[in-house]
């Protein structure tokens, strides 16, 4: 899912991209999620809606120029520990 709106401070539209990611269980494990997607280029805010030991729900902010490939989530998602992305 993406949604778009304008920028909180004057800088490039952001657009929000919603992933769902399986293999969270605590916040411990969403911090480790929410730190690798903000180092990506474009990525201004991470939101974790967790279910845990279930499909948690992943939001993130990117410049709307920008975006976010599923290949990028993955190997974010890598980096963190072992969580899935779904598709």
């Amino acid at each position: 899912m993406v949604a778009c709106r304008p920028p909180a401070h004057g800088g490039s539209p952001l657009t929000t991209q919603t992933f769902q990611v399986d293999g969270m269980t605590c916040g411990h494990c969403a911090g480790h999620v929410t730190t690798e997607l903000k180092a990506l280029d474009g990525v201004s805010d991470v939101r974790v809606d967790l279910v845990a030991g279930g499909t948690s729900t992943v939001h993130v902010d990117v410049d709307a120029d920008q975006g976010l490939t599923d290949e990028q989530i993955v190997a974010a998602l890598d980096e963190a520990g072992s969580y899935t992305l779904v598709r």
